[in-house]
């Protein structure tokens, strides 16, 4: 399947369906679910990255299980907003992904997600195992969030005003 626009893949979804994000790592894949009604993100897993067919029967188990409609993937773009091997590989990973799953998949910048999220973690005393424990999920649920305030369609105008 082909990427889709987020502001399109959002407005194609059924109603009530929820979104995946996607925080795809050497190691592993931390994955996060928005609610029902696309405002809130919250981590959902991290999953052992290994071979595709797997992983994407595994997100695939996991989208119809929460009824999600859609896939968001972290894109690693350079610090410049260059798009390089990294962002590469994870469009390319995506792409796949969302063939397998039969899910229609959105990039979405995650600069800084892991971090931004790392700090914080750091910042609420939690240990190191905690915190590696929790941070492709926080990652890319901190993503998923991004991507949701940043495609919520604006309120309708108040009449009269």
């Amino acid at each position: 399947m082909p990427i889709t626009p987020l502001p399109a893949l959002r407005a194609a979804l059924p109603r009530h369906a929820r979104l995946i994000g996607l925080d795809p790592g050497r190691v592993t894949i931390g994955l996060a679910l928005s609610d029902v009604l696309l405002m809130l993100a919250s981590p959902y897993a991290a999953l052992a990255r290994g071979k595709l067919a797997p992983n994407a029967a595994e997100i695939r188990r996991i989208a119809e299980k929460e009824g999600a409609g859609g896939l968001v993937c972290g894109l690693p773009l350079g610090m410049d907003g260059s798009f390089g091997p990294a962002a590469q590989a994870a469009k390319d990973w995506a792409m796949a992904v969302s063939d397998a799953t039969g899910l229609p998949v959105a990039l979405w910048d995650e600069r800084l997600s892991s971090s931004a999220v790392n700090r914080m973690m750091i910042e609420a005393d939690l240990s190191r195992a905690k915190r590696a424990r929790a941070v492709d999920a926080a990652a890319a649920a901190y993503m998923l969030q991004a991507a949701l305030d940043a495609t919520r369609p604006a309120p309708p105008a108040a009449e009269g005003a």
